[in-house]
């Protein structure tokens, strides 16, 4: 069935905006995004290693679908912590659309993983733990959740994430890919892109959400951790999550008004205005001529190099000299 958004007074998002819906049929609602020139933007000047750039795209799809849902002037920041190659991921959002992010990893380590052939997103992340923090402003208590990272991947700890610590049933899928463009006359050029779909279910009867408090493991059918039933809405809802394809969220081509059509239209989806993200750093040089002013004279004295101190901000890579 094909989809004319245009006789359907339909404008498209388009690149790096992220668009909420709902499926009332379903009881569901979500957020989808298609990343590119944001996206392309943070991975070029980091030039991380490609796993480790696949793996940071991943997380600034997540955090883009989570910290537009802030309902209020706020900073959204996710950040790993782990014993893995990639030792921090950290994405940081302040609304209303500003995206940051940077990646500390053991170069070596990566290195030895892209040659056996096993740079996965769970082998570069290893053992450890993935915080989302909500910050909502310094009148405000900060509100911090945990998961456990135990060799899975950012789709399932945003599960693990939701069930845990909101009982909240979510989907999370997760792609990211590359474009290759060549014109005529000229090399081709590589450009990243990705995308993703999250959608959660929320009911108006709290008995339709109920879920087991943990998962049953090997406990034998029929005992009491396996009673509990998935909602039917849920499981129609999941199944169709399940089918997105990672060329359909990684594709220019596949808007997320389309990707949403596909798979919805026969319940029907109501869209919301979507929200746009762009690509913004909170630096600045008062900001950090502010840090160091608080260090000592002997302090400023070790990081003064041929009279000058300069810093460079893990985010955006912008240089800032200072006289001592």
């Amino acid at each position: 069935m094909a989809l004319n958004l245009d006789e359907l007074g339909i404008t498209p998002a388009g690149l790096d905006a992220v668009r909420p819906f709902a499926v009332e049929g379903l009881d569901v609602r979500g957020r989808a995004v298609a990343l590119g020139p944001v996206l392309e933007q943070i991975l070029d000047r980091h030039e991380y290693p490609e796993p480790v750039s696949r793996l940071l795209a991943e997380a600034i799809v997540l955090t883009s679908l989570l910290g537009t849902s802030l309902k209020f002037d706020g900073r959204f920041t996710l950040q790993t912590q782990t014993q893995g190659p990639v030792s921090m991921l950290v994405v940081d959002f302040s609304s209303p659309d500003a995206v940051r992010a940077c990646a500390s990893f053991d170069e070596d380590r990566v290195q030895a993983l892209i040659e056996a052939g096993k740079a996965t997103p769970e082998a570069l992340l290893g053992q450890g733990h993935l915080a989302m923090t909500i910050d909502q402003g310094k009148h405000m208590q900060r509100y911090q959740g945990l998961v456990e990272l135990d060799g899975v991947g950012l789709e399932e700890v945003a599960r693990r994430y939701f069930e845990r610590s909101e009982q909240l049933p979510t989907e999370v899928r997760l792609a990211v890919g590359e474009l290759y463009v060549r014109k005529e006359g000229e090399a081709h050029t590589k450009t990243w892109t990705a995308g993703g779909i999250m959608v959660q279910f929320l009911p108006e009867s709290p008995e339709r959400m109920r879920q087991a408090d943990i998962d049953p493991g090997d406990a034998p059918e029929g005992t009491q951790a396996h009673e509990i039933e998935v909602d039917d809405a849920w499981v129609e809802a999941k199944a169709l999550v399940d089918t997105v394809k990672d060329v359909e969220l990684t594709d220019p081509e596949v808007s997320v008004e389309m990707l949403l059509f596909r798979l919805f239209h026969e319940r029907g989806v109501r869209l919301y205005e979507p929200q746009p993200l762009s690509d913004k750093c909170r630096c600045s040089r008062e900001k950090i001529e502010g840090v160091l002013s608080g260090f000592s004279v002997e302090e400023v004295e070790e990081m003064t190099v041929d009279g000058k101190i300069i810093v460079t901000c893990e985010f955006c890579s912008t240089k800032y000299e200072f006289d001592s």
